[in-house]
């Protein structure tokens, strides 16, 4: 039973990006734009609204990027003073108000082991993961909802949304007992079952609030699924030993992770920014009109 309250939050940031290849041969695949802001920057965000105080980001090599986009950069900061261009200003000030932490991990090996890379900042505390894959929009902060959750329990939680059936190959997949609201108790924890196989369409979406004993199995580094070592296994595990919850989080999930999602997050995005809404829905009317045609 857990007294101590969720404070850390680890955001994998170490993947190749090798499905927003060629443009992430040479740019974090976290710093792609949804607008005039990185995916990561969205994440970070949540995670600082939701009352979490220390982060640390587990990047890999040609990450430096990430790094930089969160520290102060003077000389840009000075011209757009010199500018008077205030609003842009705080703009690019922002990510630099947050206390982030690094550590690189050295080769990839999958996101249970990119976990395990940050066990010494973490200690014994209870801690939260959040993916940059995922961006969730919601009254409350999806993670916010979680660590409410974890407050009731005293358990590890794990954020779910319902996916197609024709989808549940793609994620990992909770095997549910029982309900009661939106928390699920769990049989199984499934990474990435063969399409046919799911025990329900409940995919892990990328948020987390796990105990310090998930380490005792990362420390293993057993190799699962693609040859890497997973996340998902290690919390199978985990929750043979003490319970683990599924939590159906409230608000809109946006996957930035594959090509189209992150297309279809950039438009929705746009349109929900007054500036540019009417024209975008000028251009898009357009663009209907001539496919439409063709």
């Amino acid at each position: 039973m857990y007294v101590k309250t969720v404070r850390k939050a680890i955001i994998p940031a170490a993947g190749l990006g090798t499905r927003f290849l060629p443009a992430t041969k040479a740019m974090p695949k976290e710093m792609l734009p949804i607008v005039d802001k990185p995916t990561i920057q969205y994440i970070v965000e949540e995670a600082i609204e939701s009352g979490i105080e220390d982060i640390i980001i587990v990047t890999g090599k040609g990450k430096r990027a990430i790094e930089d986009h969160f520290d102060h950069a003077f000389e840009l900061e000075q011209a757009l003073l010199k500018s008077n261009k205030h609003d842009l200003l705080e703009k690019v000030k922002e990510p630099s108000k947050v206390d982030i932490h690094y550590i690189r991990q050295k080769e990839p090996k999958g996101l249970g082991h990119a976990v395990w890379c940050a066990r010494k900042f973490i200690g014994d505390e209870p801690f939260a993961v959040l993916l940059g894959d995922d961006i969730v929009q919601a009254e409350t902060p999806c993670l916010k909802q979680l660590m409410n959750e974890f407050e009731q329990t005293r358990s590890s939680v794990i954020g779910v949304k319902q996916v197609a059936d024709d989808e549940t190959h793609r994620y990992g997949i909770i095997d549910p007992i029982d309900k009661k609201g939106r928390r699920y108790q769990v049989r199984q924890f499934v990474e990435k079952p063969a399409p046919g196989t799911a025990p329900s369409n409940l995919a892990i979406m990328g948020r987390y609030i796990l105990t310090p004993e998930i380490f005792l199995f990362l420390e293993k580094q057993e190799a699962g699924t693609g040859g890497e070592i997973q996340l998902t296994d290690a919390i199978q595990k985990l929750n043979e030993i003490q319970r683990v919850f599924a939590y159906e989080f409230e608000g809109k999930r946006y996957d930035v992770g594959e090509k189209l999602g992150f297309i279809q997050t950039t438009i929705e995005f746009g349109l929900q920014n007054e500036e540019m809404r009417e024209e975008l829905l000028k251009f898009m009317e357009e663009i209907i009109r001539q496919y439409a045609k063709s």
